[in-house]
Protein backbone atom coordinates (compact mmCIF):
# COMPACT_ATOMS: atom_id res chain seq x y z
CA UNK A 1 0.00 0.00 0.00
CA UNK A 2 2.62 2.55 0.78
CA UNK A 3 3.59 2.62 -2.43
CA UNK A 4 0.67 4.07 -3.53
CA UNK A 5 -0.71 5.73 -1.40
CA UNK A 6 -0.14 7.83 2.39
CA UNK A 7 -2.17 7.15 5.26
CA UNK A 8 -3.88 10.51 4.73
CA UNK A 9 -3.78 13.23 2.78
CA UNK A 10 -0.46 15.00 2.65
CA UNK A 11 -1.53 18.25 1.38
CA UNK A 12 -3.93 18.87 4.59
CA UNK A 13 -2.63 21.95 7.13
CA UNK A 14 -2.70 18.73 9.68
CA UNK A 15 -0.45 16.26 7.13
CA UNK A 16 2.01 15.75 9.74
CA UNK A 17 0.23 14.63 12.80
CA UNK A 18 -2.50 12.60 10.32
CA UNK A 19 -6.75 13.07 10.89
CA UNK A 20 -8.19 10.32 12.45
CA UNK A 21 -11.16 10.71 10.57
CA UNK A 22 -9.62 9.68 6.67
CA UNK A 23 -7.43 7.09 6.03
CA UNK A 24 -6.44 5.04 2.57
CA UNK A 25 -5.14 1.92 2.60
CA UNK A 26 -5.17 -1.30 0.22
CA UNK A 27 -7.75 -3.43 1.45
CA UNK A 28 -6.96 -7.13 2.36
CA UNK A 29 -8.80 -10.25 3.26
CA UNK A 30 -10.44 -9.23 6.70
CA UNK A 31 -11.68 -6.10 4.88
CA UNK A 32 -14.10 -8.15 2.50
CA UNK A 33 -16.75 -8.40 4.95
CA UNK A 34 -16.86 -4.45 5.60
CA UNK A 35 -16.43 -3.99 1.78
CA UNK A 36 -19.65 -6.44 1.06
CA UNK A 37 -21.54 -4.10 3.27
CA UNK A 38 -20.60 -1.22 1.34
CA UNK A 39 -21.23 -3.00 -1.71
CA UNK A 40 -24.73 -4.23 -1.23
CA UNK A 41 -26.19 -0.43 0.19
CA UNK A 42 -26.58 -0.12 -3.50
CA UNK A 43 -26.06 -3.93 -5.29
CA UNK A 44 -27.14 -2.06 -8.38
CA UNK A 45 -24.81 0.55 -9.21
CA UNK A 46 -22.27 -1.57 -7.10
CA UNK A 47 -22.16 -4.47 -9.70
CA UNK A 48 -18.75 -4.29 -10.99
CA UNK A 49 -17.28 -4.70 -7.61
CA UNK A 50 -19.99 -7.53 -6.38
CA UNK A 51 -18.95 -9.37 -9.47
CA UNK A 52 -15.28 -9.21 -8.57
CA UNK A 53 -15.79 -10.41 -5.04
CA UNK A 54 -17.94 -13.05 -6.44
CA UNK A 55 -15.22 -14.33 -8.38
CA UNK A 56 -12.34 -13.39 -6.31
CA UNK A 57 -13.71 -14.15 -3.15
CA UNK A 58 -11.51 -11.26 -0.71
CA UNK A 59 -11.07 -7.70 -1.08
CA UNK A 60 -7.48 -8.10 -1.28
CA UNK A 61 -5.32 -7.10 -4.46
CA UNK A 62 -5.63 -9.17 -7.42
CA UNK A 63 -3.22 -11.31 -9.58
CA UNK A 64 -3.61 -8.99 -12.34
CA UNK A 65 -2.32 -5.70 -10.07
CA UNK A 66 -5.91 -3.99 -9.22
CA UNK A 67 -6.77 -3.50 -6.08
CA UNK A 68 -8.97 -2.00 -3.49
CA UNK A 69 -8.20 1.52 -1.97
CA UNK A 70 -10.31 1.84 1.24
CA UNK A 71 -11.18 4.97 2.98
CA UNK A 72 -11.52 4.50 7.42
CA UNK A 73 -13.00 6.47 9.52
CA UNK A 74 -11.17 4.90 12.64
CA UNK A 75 -12.22 0.88 12.08
CA UNK A 76 -15.05 2.13 10.02
CA UNK A 77 -14.86 1.76 6.25
CA UNK A 78 -16.82 4.61 4.60
CA UNK A 79 -16.26 3.93 1.01
CA UNK A 80 -14.08 1.85 -1.77
CA UNK A 81 -12.28 2.20 -4.80
CA UNK A 82 -11.34 -0.12 -7.48
CA UNK A 83 -7.75 0.86 -8.97
CA UNK A 84 -6.38 -1.18 -11.85
CA UNK A 85 -6.79 -0.59 -15.78
CA UNK A 86 -10.05 1.50 -14.37
CA UNK A 87 -11.05 3.23 -11.77
CA UNK A 88 -14.73 2.11 -10.27
CA UNK A 89 -15.40 4.26 -6.81
CA UNK A 90 -18.06 2.32 -4.24
CA UNK A 91 -20.35 4.93 -2.01
CA UNK A 92 -17.79 7.31 -2.39
CA UNK A 93 -18.49 11.01 -0.72
CA UNK A 94 -17.37 14.25 -2.56
CA UNK A 95 -14.71 15.24 -0.27
CA UNK A 96 -13.26 11.40 0.10
CA UNK A 97 -13.11 11.40 -3.52
CA UNK A 98 -11.20 14.31 -3.89
CA UNK A 99 -8.32 13.21 -1.74
CA UNK A 100 -7.90 9.92 -3.21
CA UNK A 101 -8.13 12.02 -6.76
CA UNK A 102 -5.04 13.89 -5.48
CA UNK A 103 -3.49 10.87 -4.57
CA UNK A 104 -3.66 9.15 -7.29
CA UNK A 105 -2.48 11.66 -9.62
CA UNK A 106 0.54 12.04 -7.32
CA UNK A 107 1.14 7.75 -7.85
CA UNK A 108 2.03 8.67 -11.60
CA UNK A 109 -0.45 5.70 -12.31
CA UNK A 110 -2.51 6.12 -15.21
CA UNK A 111 -5.74 4.42 -16.14
CA UNK A 112 -8.43 3.44 -19.16
CA UNK A 113 -11.42 5.09 -17.56
CA UNK A 114 -12.52 6.53 -14.29
CA UNK A 115 -16.69 5.08 -14.17
CA UNK A 116 -19.32 4.29 -11.43
CA UNK A 117 -22.19 6.77 -9.65
CA UNK A 118 -21.48 10.23 -10.75
CA UNK A 119 -20.52 12.41 -7.45
CA UNK A 120 -17.98 10.34 -7.03
CA UNK A 121 -16.56 9.79 -10.43
CA UNK A 122 -16.56 13.66 -11.07
CA UNK A 123 -15.06 14.42 -6.97
CA UNK A 124 -12.14 11.85 -8.31
CA UNK A 125 -11.47 13.87 -11.66
CA UNK A 126 -11.82 16.82 -9.94
CA UNK A 127 -7.93 16.49 -8.60
CA UNK A 128 -6.81 14.01 -10.40
CA UNK A 129 -7.08 15.89 -13.48
CA UNK A 130 -3.48 18.61 -12.84
CA UNK A 131 -1.90 15.24 -13.27
CA UNK A 132 -3.61 13.40 -16.08
CA UNK A 133 -3.18 13.17 -19.87
CA UNK A 134 -6.10 15.42 -21.61
CA UNK A 135 -9.24 12.44 -21.41
CA UNK A 136 -10.64 11.34 -24.65
CA UNK A 137 -14.15 12.53 -23.17
CA UNK A 138 -16.02 13.04 -19.99
CA UNK A 139 -19.82 12.20 -19.91
CA UNK A 140 -20.83 13.79 -16.93
CA UNK A 141 -24.14 12.67 -16.91
CA UNK A 142 -25.32 9.08 -18.07
CA UNK A 143 -28.58 8.20 -16.58
CA UNK A 144 -28.78 4.49 -14.63
CA UNK A 145 -31.85 2.77 -15.70
CA UNK A 146 -33.12 -0.78 -13.92
CA UNK A 147 -36.07 -3.11 -14.45
CA UNK A 148 -36.99 -5.88 -11.84
CA UNK A 149 -39.71 -7.51 -14.12
CA UNK A 150 -39.94 -9.26 -16.99
CA UNK A 151 -41.17 -6.47 -19.57
CA UNK A 152 -44.46 -6.05 -20.84
CA UNK A 153 -43.53 -6.18 -24.40
CA UNK A 154 -43.41 -9.46 -26.16
CA UNK A 155 -39.90 -10.46 -26.21
CA UNK A 156 -38.05 -11.64 -29.62
CA UNK A 157 -37.91 -15.17 -29.66
CA UNK A 158 -34.83 -15.30 -32.06
CA UNK A 159 -32.33 -13.39 -29.92
CA UNK A 160 -30.32 -16.41 -28.26
CA UNK A 161 -26.56 -17.46 -26.96
CA UNK A 162 -23.82 -17.07 -29.17
CA UNK A 163 -21.93 -19.80 -30.08
CA UNK A 164 -18.01 -20.39 -29.63
CA UNK A 165 -18.00 -20.75 -33.54
CA UNK A 166 -19.31 -17.66 -33.96
CA UNK A 167 -16.79 -15.43 -32.78
CA UNK A 168 -15.52 -14.38 -36.01
CA UNK A 169 -19.40 -13.17 -36.89
CA UNK A 170 -20.52 -11.11 -34.38
CA UNK A 171 -16.86 -9.52 -33.68
CA UNK A 172 -17.09 -6.41 -36.42
CA UNK A 173 -20.58 -6.01 -34.87
CA UNK A 174 -19.03 -6.02 -31.30
CA UNK A 175 -16.47 -3.54 -32.95
CA UNK A 176 -18.84 -1.61 -34.16
CA UNK A 177 -20.75 -0.77 -31.19
CA UNK A 178 -17.63 -0.23 -29.19
CA UNK A 179 -16.99 2.61 -31.99
CA UNK A 180 -20.24 4.24 -32.33
CA UNK A 181 -20.51 4.39 -28.47
CA UNK A 182 -16.71 5.18 -27.35
CA UNK A 183 -16.00 6.74 -30.37
CA UNK A 184 -12.55 5.26 -31.02
CA UNK A 185 -11.80 1.23 -31.84
CA UNK A 186 -11.64 -1.58 -29.63
CA UNK A 187 -8.55 -2.35 -31.36
CA UNK A 188 -6.10 0.76 -31.02
CA UNK A 189 -3.49 -0.73 -28.81
CA UNK A 190 -3.89 -4.78 -30.59
CA UNK A 191 -6.82 -6.81 -31.52
CA UNK A 192 -6.22 -9.43 -28.99
CA UNK A 193 -7.02 -8.33 -25.74
CA UNK A 194 -10.35 -7.33 -27.91
CA UNK A 195 -11.14 -10.58 -29.38
CA UNK A 196 -10.47 -12.56 -25.70
CA UNK A 197 -12.94 -10.45 -24.09
CA UNK A 198 -15.45 -10.65 -26.46
CA UNK A 199 -14.74 -14.76 -26.49
CA UNK A 200 -14.49 -14.44 -22.33
CA UNK A 201 -18.65 -13.44 -22.47
CA UNK A 202 -19.67 -16.17 -25.18
CA UNK A 203 -17.93 -18.86 -23.40
CA UNK A 204 -20.45 -18.09 -20.10
CA UNK A 205 -23.02 -17.60 -21.82
CA UNK A 206 -23.47 -13.72 -21.76
CA UNK A 207 -23.21 -12.78 -25.46
CA UNK A 208 -26.76 -12.76 -27.37
CA UNK A 209 -27.56 -12.57 -30.84
CA UNK A 210 -29.24 -12.98 -33.51
CA UNK A 211 -28.51 -13.13 -37.16
CA UNK A 212 -30.08 -12.89 -40.59
CA UNK A 213 -30.40 -15.55 -43.39
CA UNK A 214 -27.31 -13.99 -44.90
CA UNK A 215 -25.55 -14.35 -41.56
CA UNK A 216 -25.17 -10.74 -40.14
CA UNK A 217 -25.67 -9.49 -37.07
CA UNK A 218 -29.02 -8.12 -36.44
CA UNK A 219 -28.79 -7.48 -32.93
CA UNK A 220 -26.79 -8.09 -30.48
CA UNK A 221 -26.10 -7.21 -26.70
CA UNK A 222 -24.00 -8.67 -23.67
CA UNK A 223 -25.02 -9.32 -20.21
CA UNK A 224 -21.35 -7.30 -19.34
CA UNK A 225 -21.15 -7.80 -15.56
CA UNK A 226 -23.06 -10.05 -13.70
CA UNK A 227 -23.79 -10.54 -10.20
CA UNK A 228 -25.93 -12.68 -7.54
CA UNK A 229 -27.67 -9.70 -7.13
CA UNK A 230 -27.62 -7.28 -10.78
CA UNK A 231 -26.96 -7.68 -14.17
CA UNK A 232 -25.65 -5.07 -16.05
CA UNK A 233 -26.52 -4.88 -19.64
CA UNK A 234 -23.66 -3.60 -22.15
CA UNK A 235 -23.05 -3.68 -25.73
CA UNK A 236 -26.53 -3.02 -27.25
CA UNK A 237 -25.85 -2.59 -30.67
CA UNK A 238 -28.78 -3.01 -33.74
CA UNK A 239 -27.26 -3.21 -37.30
CA UNK A 240 -27.80 0.18 -38.99
CA UNK A 241 -29.83 -1.61 -41.90
CA UNK A 242 -32.68 -2.88 -39.34
CA UNK A 243 -32.77 0.07 -37.59
CA UNK A 244 -36.39 1.58 -37.70
CA UNK A 245 -38.08 -1.13 -38.14
CA UNK A 246 -39.90 -1.29 -34.53
CA UNK A 247 -37.05 -4.28 -33.61
CA UNK A 248 -35.06 -3.35 -30.73
CA UNK A 249 -38.34 -3.19 -27.80
CA UNK A 250 -38.78 -7.29 -28.82
CA UNK A 251 -34.88 -7.52 -28.63
CA UNK A 252 -34.15 -5.58 -25.14
CA UNK A 253 -37.42 -7.11 -23.70
CA UNK A 254 -35.37 -10.75 -24.50
CA UNK A 255 -32.37 -9.45 -23.39
CA UNK A 256 -34.20 -8.41 -19.92
CA UNK A 257 -35.76 -11.69 -19.67
CA UNK A 258 -32.72 -13.59 -20.48
CA UNK A 259 -31.01 -10.83 -17.45
CA UNK A 260 -33.26 -11.70 -15.48
CA UNK A 261 -32.67 -15.34 -14.93
CA UNK A 262 -29.30 -14.85 -13.22
CA UNK A 263 -30.39 -11.87 -10.74
CA UNK A 264 -33.44 -10.22 -9.58
CA UNK A 265 -32.07 -6.71 -11.40
CA UNK A 266 -31.03 -6.10 -14.73
CA UNK A 267 -29.48 -2.16 -15.34
CA UNK A 268 -27.58 -0.24 -17.40
CA UNK A 269 -26.48 2.83 -17.89
CA UNK A 270 -26.76 5.53 -21.38
CA UNK A 271 -25.24 8.86 -22.15
CA UNK A 272 -28.23 11.13 -21.36
CA UNK A 273 -28.16 12.90 -25.47
CA UNK A 274 -28.74 9.37 -26.61
CA UNK A 275 -32.44 9.99 -26.75
CA UNK A 276 -33.80 7.48 -29.00
CA UNK A 277 -32.04 4.84 -26.73
CA UNK A 278 -33.66 6.80 -23.46
CA UNK A 279 -37.18 6.30 -25.11
CA UNK A 280 -36.67 2.63 -26.41
CA UNK A 281 -35.57 1.72 -22.55
CA UNK A 282 -38.78 3.47 -21.11
CA UNK A 283 -40.79 1.20 -23.27
CA UNK A 284 -39.36 -1.73 -22.46
CA UNK A 285 -39.90 -0.67 -18.93
CA UNK A 286 -36.58 0.08 -17.34
CA UNK A 287 -36.02 3.39 -14.93
CA UNK A 288 -34.30 5.49 -13.60
CA UNK A 289 -32.87 5.21 -10.22
CA UNK A 290 -29.74 6.77 -9.91
CA UNK A 291 -26.69 8.80 -11.99
CA UNK A 292 -23.34 7.05 -13.38
CA UNK A 293 -20.38 9.61 -15.01
CA UNK A 294 -17.30 8.28 -17.44
CA UNK A 295 -14.31 9.55 -17.95
CA UNK A 296 -12.60 8.07 -20.67
CA UNK A 297 -8.55 8.13 -21.48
Amino acid sequence: MANLLGRVAPWLPSGKEPPREAEFRTLGRKDTPQLWRLVNSDSTANVFMASHLEIAGSAAPSSSGGEVIGTFRGSRLVSACWTGVNVVPVGMADDDGALLGSQLGMSGRRFSSIFGPASSVMSIWSTLKPFSPEPFDVRAEQPLLEIRQPSAIPPNQSLRFTRPHELEKILPACAAMFEEEVGYSPYVGGEEHYRRRVAGLIRRQHSLVDFDDDGQVIFKAELGTVSARAVQIQGVWMNPAYRGKGLSAGYMSAVVGESLKLAPVASLYVNSFNTRALALYKTVGFTRTGEFATVLF
